[in-house]
């Protein structure tokens, strides 16, 4: 529903606000360009560092005007529905404790809200951020960026084909190596509020890149987690949140699966796999090698499947926008969950339903996403026992 007073959203870019991701903030960055990338969006206000003086100091790094950039994100959202030229949807990239209550007063003025992961930083806020999220007008997007990569959408439509028949087995890893040592004792921001709890929620590599793992293999297999066994550890000492986990996993029918995280493995960047074997096949995809996707039938040899290229469908081409062999990755699959996002606000301005093609992560998700940490704590805890997920 388009906010009373607002001009038609067609045929022009969505005015987006963003909280959060100021000066020397990594992922707020990412989010302005993968807006921009399609051309569907425009950044014209936010409130981009908890204190005032910074806020006003980046937002005249990306070219704002004083009076649409914010030193608390209630005054923003409060100013910004009242303005017949104000934002449409908001972008929220702060640390995960933020999460609930900067979405909290955006989606009761009806603005469409666009929500860095994990959802929130404690399962009670997913719960309650559920709740609002539904009961709203406004849409909630989550932006697992991975689930827009265009092999990513061939894995996922291969399986609802039946290519991999009934699944059996699902391995996903996300491996990093930039907390292998203590940074967050030397000051560096980004590793001090992702090892804070207070912050980051209970949950450490399991909250930032174990729910990517998760959720990027929950989306591909169309599988639900019904419950898992987490091992749980702190190699860094003194550090109070975990940066290894090893969980299996067992799903609502029968599969089984494991879940690797850890941001203490040498020799790894951002090295998300998947992996799902079925009995009739096997699906194999990298993100660090995200255009490629492997495919063995049962009994024949290997099959490469490359993005645009022969073998590759329809649900990979339309997030797709350069020939095969010219590389897309991280930036483009990021945009294409904005890209997403777009089509369903738009769709909502019209009073219309998206077109079934148009794919984005939800609020449910992200409760999944939030549930998922909290059971991996607490079968830690019991010595990796059986834990269900709570939602």
């Amino acid at each position: 529903m388009a906010i009373e007073g607002r001009d038609d959203i067609a045929g022009r870019p969505i005015r987006l606000g963003m909280v959060g991701g100021g000066r020397d903030a990594f992922i707020g960055a990412v989010h302005r360009i993968a807006s921009r990338i399609d051309g569907h969006y425009q950044l014209v206000a936010g409130a981009f560092s908890s204190t005032a003086e910074k806020s006003k100091a980046s937002g005249r790094d990306l070219g704002l005007p004083d009076d649409r950039v914010y030193g608390d994100f209630t005054e923003m959202a409060k100013r910004e529905a009242r303005l017949k030229q104000g934002i449409e949807a908001v972008a929220i990239v702060t640390p995960n404790h933020m999460h609930y209550p900067v979405a909290r007063e955006f989606l009761k003025r009806g603005i469409h809200v666009i929500c860095d992961k994990p959802l929130t930083a404690t399962l009670a806020d997913a719960r309650k951020l559920v709740n609002l999220a539904e009961k709203s007008d406004a849409l909630f997007v989550l932006t697992h960026n991975y689930t827009g990569y265009p092999m990513v959408r061939q894995a996922r439509q291969m399986v609802a084909d039946g290519d991999v028949g009934t699944i059996r087995l699902v391995q996903a890893e996300y491996p990093q190596d930039w907390l292998a040592e203590p940074l967050e004792a030397t000051g560096m921001k980004q590793a001090a509020w992702r090892t804070d709890p207070d912050k980051s929620g209970a949950g450490g590599s399991t909250g930032d890149i174990g729910t990517h793992a998760l959720n990027l293999a929950l989306f591909v297999s169309g599988l639900e987690l019904s419950e898992l066994a987490a091992d749980l550890d702190s190699f860094v000492p003194g550090r109070r949140v975990d940066d290894n986990a090893h969980v299996m996993l067992r799903f609502a029918g029968g599969a089984k699966g494991t879940l690797w995280s850890s941001q203490v493995a040498p020799g790894n960047e951002n090295a998300l796999r998947l992996r799902i074997y079925g009995d009739k096949g096997g699906l194999e995809w990298s993100q660090e090698d995200p255009n490629y996707l492997w495919f063995t039938p049962l009994g024949e040899p290997k099959r490469l499947i490359t993005r645009n290229g022969a073998g590759a469908g329809e649900a990979a081409g339309r997030v797709s926008r350069v020939p095969p062999g010219h590389p897309e990755g991280y930036l483009e699959g990021f945009a294409n969950i904005y890209t997403e996002a777009a089509h369903a606000i738009r769709a909502r301005a019209a009073g219309e339903t998206p077109d079934p093609a148009v794919i984005h992560p939800t609020v449910r998700d992200g409760l999944v996403g939030v549930a998922f940490v909290d059971a991996c704590v607490r079968s830690s805890r019991r010595n990796a026992a059986w834990t269900k997920l709570a939602i």
